[in-house]
């Protein structure tokens, strides 16, 4: 079998994949359910080649996010549902929907009012989705609301985002940064308070609390919080690295170096990443 550019050959090889037997016995047993984790799996692959500026990877990646997409067309094909060339026309019919000031009579138009025009198309486009379930006699989706349509398994962060984004849409923000910084001061003094009542409950949740007002400050800082966390944790991880290779380079691990020991090498990794890039020594006799 040839490996083909031609995206009809991938779905044609999808469907040999799920065909009743002469197909794969393992493609052949899934369902959107068992395949929703991998479909999370890989597009969190994608973003970790963004993050790396890996393109050779990031091509591979997107692959197999494509994958995902007419993996699931697929079993829904299968059930009557809608095929691939349904998913591509749904997204074409939106795109086009959603850019009038591109596609339509709306030319020249400021960033401001192509924004709430996004709102008022996206507005319509959930109330005709009420209206199709209404039809189909399916009851009406229970988040509803100005919160409504931010899925329940996005990451917590990025959902808290979501969330904070759509209450300021309607009026419901702080007014700057400072506020923000005034709530998290709040907030921390609460959680202080739950751990010296040594009340876990409370502690979860007023650790929740923080982290929510953590969020709210990245937003007003025009910061995305995963982004900044998954940046954090990679430094960690190289600092933490760099505690690791020089307490091998004297025979010693972690477990028996102490905290003071790791404190003093992370502050020298830190200073190493803080330290200016050294100037190339010229060539003797060059130039």
């Amino acid at each position: 079998m040839e490996a083909s550019r031609d995206i009809a050959r991938l779905i044609e090889i999808m469907a040999a994949l799920r065909t009743p037997g002469t197909g794969c016995p393992w493609d052949l047993e899934q369902s959107f359910a068992t395949v929703a984790p991998y479909t999370l799996e890989e597009a969190y692959e994608v973003v970790d080649a963004i993050t790396r500026d890996d393109l050779g990877d990031l091509r591979d990646e997107l692959g197999d996010l494509l994958l995902q997409v007419v993996f699931h067309a697929r079993m829904a094909q299968e059930r009557g549902a809608f095929d691939f060339g349904g998913v591509v026309e749904a997204i074409t019919t939106k795109l086009i929907r959603r850019h009038p000031h591109v596609f339509g009579d709306a030319h020249a138009l400021a960033p401001e009012r192509v924004k709430a025009m996004w709102g008022e198309i996206k507005a319509q486009e959930k109330a005709e989705k009420r209206a199709r379930r209404a039809a189909a006699g399916l009851a009406p989706e229970e988040d509803e609301g100005a919160l409504g349509g931010v899925p329940l398994p996005l990451p917590a962060l990025t959902r808290a985002l979501k969330l904070q984004e759509k209450a300021a849409a309607v009026g419901f923000d702080w007014d700057n940064a400072r506020q923000v910084l005034a709530k998290i001061r709040e907030e921390t003094d609460e959680v202080v308070e739950a751990l010296e009542q040594q009340d876990q409950a409370a502690v979860q949740d007023e650790i929740g609390d923080l982290l929510f007002a953590v969020t709210n400050l990245a937003r007003h800082a025009g910061i995305d919080p995963e982004t900044a966390l998954r940046g954090t944790n990679a430094k960690f991880t190289r600092r933490f690295q760099h505690i690791e290779h020089r307490l091998a380079q004297d025979g010693l691990t972690p477990e028996g170096a102490g905290l003071d020991r790791m404190e003093a090498l992370w502050a020298e990794a830190k200073e190493r990443e803080h330290a200016p890039p050294p100037v190339p020594q010229k060539t003797p006799g060059a130039g």
